[in-house]
């Protein structure tokens, strides 16, 4: 109650337990996007024919790239790649509309600002699309002229059809994201800094001359954090729902547990912090050094199945992957415990482990 009462009391921390929360959503929610549009692109037409033209006609048509300029040599484009004004060029040589005719391959250079490696691969495959789309016209339009009137190239068309998320929306993934990083976030910090204040001032000492025990100073000091990480994670919910329109396909209680069985780990890093911290300045940074891999390795942004394999071991370890997966699930699929049972037994796991290794070290270093 002490530790709910002090954070009522003091504005500075009443500002950082909702303010952050929500600029995070909102920067996830609008401003991190995986979808690559208007890529920038340059094109320099040597041929200068119908059919180059037609070309860059399909590329200015396509929402995913941009024309920007049409330089006339190499040295401009070098010019535009290293200032950032374009991503990708693209050159059509001279005699690229006489080979289409001959039914010649004929060859287009592209160009690409490789120090945004995701983007470059992106655009590259937008640009074989296009490419291969244009090619099977150009081989219709030569087999008519000679004479195979009405004639259509057999093929196969896809037919795809996207579940959970049919219109590919960032905020989908990174919503349900940021629920599940303020869950870990700030129990962890508050926690830690708790603890390592009260340490700090000289209070911890006069509390120990006190008859309270010490797994109940553990409760009290654990207790108001996790219910205070579980009123943001609600409110952020609400807000996701309701504002970002991230669906809820499941039921919220099942969230619910999932977030206790979450805290758990959140309030037992914490403590652990505070176990090896002598000041608050320590325990910030040791909650950096913690903070940062764990979300690298927790899925949130980084597929796991792409690293080595001797990582995705270590992310077992992670209570956060986990959470994520029940996050994910309950918002998006609308999965219930018959297939998200594993995560909890781990979250639940780990969760235990953590609180009963922390309390018997802070215990320890009491005495």
């Amino acid at each position: 109650m002490k530790e709910l009462i002090q954070v009522l009391r003091d504005k500075r921390l009443r500002i950082t337990l909702v303010i952050p929360p929500l600029f995070q959503l909102i920067i996830f929610g609008y401003a991190a996007n995986l979808d690559v549009k208007n890529i920038y692109t340059a094109f320099r037409d040597l041929d200068q024919t119908v059919d180059s033209r037609d070309l860059i006609a399909r590329f200015g048509s396509s929402k995913y790239f941009d024309i920007v300029s049409f330089p006339q040599t190499p040295k401009e484009i070098e010019d535009f790649i290293k200032k950032g004004n374009i991503i990708m060029s693209i050159e059509i040589p001279s005699g690229f509309s006489k080979k289409l005719k001959k039914g010649e391959t004929a060859d287009v250079q592209i160009l690409l600002d490789g120090t945004e490696s995701n983007t470059a691969m992106i655009a590259l495959g937008y640009v074989n699309r296009i490419l291969s789309e244009y090619s099977t016209v150009a081989f219709i339009k030569r087999l008519n002229q000679e004479g195979m009137i009405g004639f259509e190239e057999a093929g196969v068309e896809l037919a795809h059809r996207t579940w959970f998320n049919p219109n590919f929306e960032s905020r989908y993934f990174y919503v349900p994201g940021v629920i599940a990083s303020i869950a870990f976030l700030l129990p962890i910090i508050l926690t830690a800094q708790a603890i390592v204040r009260e340490r700090e001032i000289g209070t911890l000492e006069q509390i120990m001359v006190t008859p309270i025990r010490p797994w109940e100073l553990v409760l009290g000091k654990t207790v108001p954090f996790a219910l205070i990480g579980l009123l943001d994670v609600i409110m952020i919910a609400l807000i996701g729902v309701l504002w970002f329109e991230v669906p809820l396909r499941g039921n919220p209680l099942i969230l619910f547990l999932g977030n206790v069985l979450f805290l758990m780990s959140s309030v037992g890093v914490g403590l652990f912090i505070s176990t090896v911290s002598s000041t608050q300045q320590q325990a910030q940074i040791s909650t950096f050094l913690f903070m940062m891999p764990a979300f690298i390795l927790s899925g949130f942004a980084f597929p796991l199945e792409n690293m080595p394999q001797w990582i995705q071991y270590i992310t077992y370890i992670n209570p956060l992957r986990y959470f994520l997966i029940i996050v994910r699930g309950v918002f998006l699929k609308g999965i219930g415990l018959d297939i998200l049972w594993p995560q909890m037994l781990a979250l639940a796991v780990l969760g235990g482990f953590m609180i009963l290794l922390s309390s018997l070290r802070f215990q320890k270093r009491l005495k």
